[in-house]
């Protein structure tokens, strides 16, 4: 059995499926790809993944994509320990938030992609940029690219992206019945949105996650920071120190 992980160590969806391999206590060997310099776009890359995104898993060779889906696939194959509720209900409740989680990346990518490919493409000449925007699959992708390089977003679109992402923990909160996000148990809802919180406390609004302002999601955070997993799993800081 062999697992190899095509990932990158910023990217929130190579994250979690890092964090989920690191839960389920698998051994995995992990190919690093360098988003910025556009390495998902190679042609080696896009062999294994046609969508030019990370992460991609290597189950003896076969791939599979989409973190939602690729942590699901592993809870199946590998079911202990379980990661996912028994309960039907849960389990539906638990893919409708991982669903929900993923309809934000565009918020996240609002902050994340300044930091790393914006700064590298706004340098680019107009022939360069085409160039690159030429080598992605994606039209979505190619659009973020074209944007950040020659209209980078504005403050009122990051104030935007940053009440989404607080609308996020006010609705988490709600959810904390256990100290857990679904069924007072440790889940895949619970990996899915770490990602998304570590670059909020961390940056975007460090005080969303205050004991004073959201008790419950604090106590969380706090909970899944202090799993061994979770130091395996290396959220290092995203934005390098200056």
């Amino acid at each position: 059995m062999t697992l190899i992980l095509h990932h990158a160590w910023k990217s929130s969806a190579s994250r979690r499926v890092r964090l989920f391999l690191e839960e389920k206590g698998l051994a995995w060997e992990g190919r690093e790809v360098d988003l910025s310099r556009q390495q998902q776009h190679s042609p080696e890359y896009l062999a294994v993944n046609p969508l030019g995104v990370v992460p991609t898993l290597l189950h003896d060779g076969r791939p599979l994509h989409e973190s939602g889906t690729i942590c699901e696939y592993l809870d199946a194959v590998f079911p202990d320990p379980p990661l996912r509720p028994r309960d039907p209900y849960d389990l539906a409740l638990m893919r409708n938030w991982v669903r929900h989680v993923d309809g934000q990346i565009g918020h996240l990518i609002r902050f994340n992609w300044r930091h790393s490919i914006q700064k590298r493409a706004e340098k680019m000449t107009d022939a360069e940029l085409q160039a690159a925007l030429e080598r992605i699959p994606s039209a979505e992708r190619r659009d973020v690219w074209q944007r950040v390089a020659r209209r980078p977003y504005t403050e009122e679109e990051l104030a935007e992206s940053k009440a989404a992402l607080l609308a996020l923990l006010d609705q988490m909160e709600g959810m904390m019945a256990g100290g857990w996000l679904i069924g007072g148990a440790y889940s895949l809802a619970d990996i899915a949105v770490a990602p998304f919180v570590k670059r909020v406390s961390e940056e975007i609004a460090p005080e969303a996650l205050a004991p004073s302002a959201r008790p419950g999601v604090a106590a969380w955070w706090a909970a899944v920071q202090s799993r061994p997993a979770y130091a395996r799993a290396r959220f290092d800081p995203f934005v390098d120190p200056a």
